[in-house]
């Protein structure tokens, strides 16, 4: 898949911080201002708006409720937040002190499923405010993104070089990656219920099949440090390169297209498929930036570059 442009739109100060956003049931964008403590919102082609938290509680990920209001971890203030469309703001303290709830997204329960960084445990929360927390099988793993899958949740565990799965029941399932130390953050899950996620530290793309087979697929550039991931309608997913001030994209057969974005150091982190069907990144410096795709595949520009040969397949099953 190729783009046809980049377009960036200022929506804060440098210093305050963009860096993850969803599409919410309004049509606007949100975003969280991790560095100035604001939750954000942008309707395409209107000036952006704001909601200020504590300026120093850290909003990080954000992700649509099953109530129709948006759900945000608070990374420094070891919350979870709610905000309606209409910007009231709900907080949740959570049982454990000094937590770092980072990833978070709805469950097919109905709950919200939040990890916590420094207590290695995968929490859930209700509508009404009870918190239930799992512990994980590992010390140390820092589990980070979250995703839903069917009926459990999928999450990175960055320093465990894993991905887990979680049932509804609170069960863990621990699924090693090949590549020692690769540091996976970001995860999504694409409509063939194949797991995508990002390997920080390896500059690889990962792969989990619904067979249980896991492929990584080495960036051109493997100093990119790519970050979040997300899919659109097709199944290709797209994720950003933090050190490589790039956006790409990558289909189920591993050919990858990258994308420059026009400021340098712009420090891409959250990526989503925007209201619009653009795809949408949180620039740290200060912006939203939109990747128009095309409508077909068949025309692939010259930054296309097929990474079999740099490809490990790895026949990994199912473990238990």
């Amino acid at each position: 898949m190729t783009a046809r442009g980049v377009e960036e739109y200022a929506v804060c100060g440098r210093d305050s911080g963009p860096y993850a956003l969803t599409t919410g049931p309004d049509g606007a964008l949100w975003f969280t201002l991790v560095h100035s403590g604001q939750i954000g919102r942008l309707v395409p082609g209107q000036e952006p708006t704001s909601h200020q938290l504590a300026p120093d509680s850290g909003p990080t990920v954000i992700s649509n409720g099953p109530d129709g209001a948006l759900w945000f971890t608070e990374y420094r203030a070891h919350r979870v937040g709610r905000i309606t469309t209409a910007g009231q703001v709900t907080e949740f303290a959570l049982p454990t002190a000094q937590c770092g709830p980072f990833g978070i997204a709805a469950g097919p329960d109905g709950a919200l499923w939040f990890t916590e960084t420094a207590a290695d445990r995968i929490g859930r929360l209700t509508a009404d405010g009870s918190v239930t927390e799992f512990p994980l099988p590992r010390t140390g793993a820092f589990p980070s993104a979250i995703a839903a899958a069917g009926d459990a949740m999928w999450f990175t565990m960055n320093q465990a070089n894993a991905i887990g799965r979680i049932g509804m029941d609170g069960r863990v399932t621990v699924h090693e990656l090949p590549t020692e130390a690769a540091a996976p953050v970001g995860i999504a899950v694409g409509p063939d219920g194949g797991v995508w996620f990002t390997e920080i530290a390896a500059g690889q793309i990962g792969r989990r099949a619904p067979d249980g087979r896991i492929t990584e697929y080495a960036l051109p550039d493997r100093s990119a440090r790519p970050h979040a991931i997300t899919t659109d309608a097709d199944g290709t997913a797209w994720f950003t390169e933090w050190g490589g001030n790039r956006v790409g994209s990558i289909t189920s057969d591993g050919a990858i297209t990258t994308h420059e974005l026009p400021t340098p150091a712009s420090e891409p982190h959250g990526i989503t498929v925007g209201p619009d069907g653009a795809l949408w990144t949180a620039l740290e410096t200060g912006a939203l930036a939109r990747i128009e795709p095309a409508t077909t595949r068949t025309d692939r520009s010259d930054s296309t570059a097929r990474t079999d040969s740099a490809t490990r397949n790895t026949e990994q099953r199912k473990t238990s």
